[in-house]
């Protein structure tokens, strides 16, 4: 019974110093518990949807390449339908949106530049992004919603993507990881004007994304409507087409900074396109492994060698058949020759 007594005391005891402690300690270590639970549950799935390996800092070889996604075509148009949510099913926006608008994924600034910076500095807070955008919200005790209908999905017709081309030297192979997303609303069509002003959103790395893109379904096309493939597999696969909008260079500039004409920059988009074929057909050629094109190429000569010596008379007057033969003929020349042939002679100087 003593035992008893004394542990209500100390619950009591307890329970009175959490409720004296100010409001403000109360608040941050509220705060802090969120923000625990939203960490574990960016933990949680990672481990249960785990993703492809990160690229290795180490490669010997890398090209990072720029991309403009148009949604409107048909590669792209699984990022884009159902423009508003049916049922379980949601666009890539809807749902990177949720996951920016509940804390469990963090939004980058987009800079004048266009480059990606995912440090502590440049996370956009979901308020600023809200207001900047015109996105109505509601706030109620400091947590902001976001109604279905106020979702600008349906002007998300464009995105920026960031993808890394590296060779791995550990298993001598190419591969292609996207790196960063960049969803684009697409403004100012009106019936008077069909230009739309594109206005970038933030950047998310697609590290951070990607254990929730392995949750959401897609359908990969019109000819077979089972959901059988995730979003992160679609990016894994390489399944979007996008041109070339940009590239990682020494001064930092876009193609149209110095490509005066479009046919100029899809000139210079084909160059781009064509200059990392030729790379990864090229670099096996170096130590890698065997380059087949090469070795094709090779066979294909050798052969027309051997054909074009099998029409060859065997018995020639030309100076390389003599200097070949030297003067003798082996059997198998022997058994081919003519019989009406007549034999070569061979004068040796006598010994005196």
């Amino acid at each position: 019974m003593k035992r008893i007594l004394s542990f209500i005391t100390v619950t009591l005891l307890l329970s009175s110093v959490a409720m004296a402690q100010p409001a403000k300690t109360r608040a941050a270590a509220t705060q802090k518990t969120e923000q625990a639970g939203k960490t574990n549950a960016t933990d949680r799935a990672s481990l249960m949807f785990p993703t492809t390996a990160v690229m290795p800092e180490d490669v010997i070889w890398k090209r990072d390449i720029y991309r403009q996604l148009d949604l409107t075509k048909d590669k792209n148009a699984p990022m884009y339908y159902p423009v508003e949510p049916m049922g379980r099913q949601v666009n890539l926006f809807t749902y990177l949106f949720r996951l920016i608008l509940t804390g469990r994924i963090n939004a980058y600034t987009y800079k004048l530049d266009g480059n990606e910076s995912f440090d502590e500095k440049d996370k956009l807070p979901v308020k600023d992004l809200l207001e900047r955008y015109g996105i109505y919200y509601e706030e109620n005790g400091g947590k902001l919603t976001v109604a279905d209908s106020d979702v600008p999905s349906a002007e998300a017709t464009r995105y920026y993507l960031k993808e890394s081309i590296y060779m791995d030297q550990r298993t001598g192979t190419f591969s292609t990881k996207v790196t960063a997303l960049c969803p684009v609303l697409m403004r100012g069509a009106d019936e008077f004007s069909t230009d739309a002003t594109p206005y970038p959103l933030f950047w998310v790395n697609y590290d951070d994304i990607a254990p929730w893109l392995a949750k959401l379904p897609m359908m990969p096309s019109d000819l077979n409507n089972v959901t059988n493939m995730t979003a992160d597999d679609y990016f894994a696969m390489n399944r979007y087409d996008g041109k070339i909008y940009k590239t990682n260079n020494m001064q930092g500039k876009m193609l149209s900074n110095y490509c005066e004409t479009d046919s100029d920059l899809v000139a210079e988009q084909k160059r781009i396109e064509k200059q990392i074929d030729d790379f990864e057909k090229n670099v096996w050629g170096s130590g890698f492994l065997p380059d087949t094109t090469k070795k094709d190429s090779l066979d294909a000569e050798m052969a027309a060698k051997e054909a074009k010596a099998a029409k060859k008379p065997v018995f020639g007057n030309s100076r390389s058949s003599k200097a070949n033969n030297e003067g003798t003929t082996t059997r198998k020349e022997r058994e081919e020759a003519p019989a009406n042939a007549s034999p070569r002679v061979s004068a040796r100087r006598q010994r005196r």
